[in-house]
C-alpha cells in the first residue's frame, strides 16, 4: 500500500481544481457540474463546496448522475443503482463531469450516453481526482486532473472520504 494523496494534499488538490474550473468558467456562467454516482459524488460534493466559496453559491448548478444502466458491463455483473438528481436542463450548457478515478474510460463513456437524456450540451469537460494514465480502453482524457499516476493493471486506487470511510486519503494497493 502506498499513499498517493494524504488528507492535506487531498484538500489542496480539491481547492486547486476548483480554482482552475472557476478560472476557465467565469462565475460558472452557462456551466453545470455533474458528479458521477456512486463514488464521484463524494469528490464532487467537496469540489462544489469549494466552488461556492469562489463564486456566488446560487451560480453553482450541481447535479448527480447514475450511469448504472448505461454501462456496457451491466449484464456481466451486479450493479446497485443510485439516484440521479439533475433538476436542470443541460441544453447548450458547459457540462463538467466529475469522477474520482479515471481508469479505462468506460464509466465516462457511459456518462456521455446518460447526459444526452438531459439535453445536448454545448461542451463537456471532465474533472478527475486521479487519472490512471496508460489504462484507457477509450480515447478519453480529463480536462482537469488532480494527480496523474502510472499503475499496473493489477493495482487498485482507493479513495477514502471522511463522510463514508472515516479518513481522507488516496491509496494505491
Amino acid at each position: 500500500m502506498k499513499i498517493i494523496l494524504g488528507e492535506q494534499q487531498l484538500q489542496l488538490t480539491i481547492k486547486r481544481l476548483a480554482h482552475q474550473i472557476a478560472e476557465n468558467h467565469l462565475q460558472l456562467q452557462n456551466t453545470v457540474i455533474i458528479g458521477l454516482q456512486p463514488r464521484g459524488v463524494f469528490f464532487s460534493d467537496k469540489l462544489v463546496h469549494e466552488l461556492k466559496l469562489l463564486v456566488a453559491p446560487n451560480k453553482v448548478e450541481y447535479g448527480k448522475l447514475d450511469i448504472t444502466f448505461y454501462r456496457d458491463d451491466v449484464r456481466k455483473s451486479l450493479h446497485v443503482a443510485n439516484k440521479t438528481d439533475i433538476l436542470f436542463s443541460i441544453e447548450n450548457k458547459n457540462v463538467i463531469l466529475v469522477d474520482d478515478v479515471l481508469f479505462t474510460g468506460r464509466t465516462i463513456r457511459a456518462a456521455f450516453d446518460a447526459i444526452l437524456d438531459f439535453g445536448r450540451p454545448q461542451k463537456v469537460a471532465l474533472c478527475v481526482l486521479i487519472d490512471r494514465r496508460f489504462s484507457r480502453e477509450f480515447p478519453i482524457q480529463p480536462t482537469y486532473t488532480g494527480r496523474a499516476i502510472d499503475t499496473f493493471i493489477s493495482e487498485k486506487v482507493k479513495v477514502y472520504w471522511k463522510d463514508k470511510d472515516g479518513r481522507e486519503e488516496v491509496e494505491l494497493q
